[in-house]
C-alpha cells in the first residue's frame, strides 16, 4: 500500500530535520575546529613577536651598554688627559723658576769657577779633538783662562791626548745666557753645548719621572720604569 501524500511529506520533513541537524553539527565543528586553529596560530604569532620584541629589547640593551662603556672610557681619557696637562704646566712652571734661578750661580765666584771648569772638563771629554775653541759669555772670559789650565790639565792626565784649546774673543754668547760655555771645532761643525739652560734642560729630561713622581706620587698606570 502507497505512501499517501501526507505521508510523504512527513517523511521528507524528518529526513530534511536530520539532514539540517547533522550541517548543523557538522558547521559547529569546523567552526571549533577553526577556533582551535585560530587561537593556536594567535599564541603561536603572539609568541613569535614577544620573541622578537625580547632579542630587539636585549639588543638595544646591550648597545645601551656598550655606549655607556664607551662614553666612561672617553670621558676617563679626557680627564686622564686633563690632569697630564694641569701636571705638566705644573712641572713647566717649577722648570721654568729653576730656569730663573740660574743666574744666581754665577753669583758665587769660587763656586762659578768650578762649574766651567767642570763643564768645560766634559766637553773636551765629549769632544775628543786636537784643536778646539771655547765661546763663553763676554763677562765670563777670566774666569774660563783659569778653567781652560785646569781642565786641559785633567784632561790630559786622564787621556794623556792635549788640546789646543782657544777662547773665541770675536764671538760671545749671548748676555741672557745664564751662564756656561759651547765648546766648538772643524770649524763649527762640531759643538759641544754646556750651558747652564742646556745642562737644566737635560736634567729635566733625564729626571722627568722622578720629578714627577715626587709632585704627584707614583703613577698607578706605569708599567715600565727605567
Amino acid at each position: 500500500m502507497g505512501l499517501n501524500d501526507e505521508e510523504v511529506k512527513k517523511q521528507i520533513d524528518h529526513m530534511m530535520a536530520f539532514i539540517h541537524q547533522e550541517a548543523k553539527e557538522k558547521a559547529e565543528e569546523i567552526d571549533a575546529k577553526a577556533e582551535e586553529e585560530f587561537n593556536i596560530e594567535k599564541g603561536r604569532l603572539v609568541q613569535q613577536e614577544r620573541l622578537k620584541i625580547m632579542a630587539l629589547y636585549e639588543k638595544k640593551e646591550k648597545q645601551i651598554d656598550l655606549q655607556r662603556k664607551i662614553d666612561r672610557s672617553n670621558y676617563l681619557n679626557v680627564a686622564r688627559l686633563r690632569l697630564l696637562e694641569t701636571q705638566n704646566q705644573y712641572i713647566q712652571e717649577i722648570l721654568e723658576d729653576a730656569r730663573s734661578q740660574l743666574g744666581k750661580v754665577t753669583k758665587d765666584k769660587n763656586h762659578y769657577q768650578k762649574v766651567l771648569t767642570g763643564l768645560l772638563t766634559q766637553s773636551l771629554f765629549q769632544l775628543l779633538e786636537p784643536v778646539a775653541q771655547i765661546r763663553c759669555r763676554e763677562a765670563d772670559v777670566e774666569l774660563i783662562k783659569v778653567a781652560k789650565e785646569e781642565s786641559l790639565k785633567a784632561y790630559y792626565e786622564n787621556t794623556k791626548k792635549s788640546c789646543e784649546l782657544s777662547i773665541d774673543m770675536q764671538h760671545f754668547l749671548s748676555p741672557e745666557c745664564a751662564g756656561g760655555l759651547e765648546l766648538l771645532a772643524k770649524e763649527g761643525r762640531i759643538k759641544v753645548t754646556n750651558t747652564l739652560e742646556s745642562r737644566l734642560e737635560l736634567l729635566s729630561r733625564q729626571m722627568l719621572p722622578e720629578i714627577r713622581e715626587t709632585l704627584f706620587g707614583k703613577s698607578s698606570t706605569r708599567k715600565f720604569f727605567d
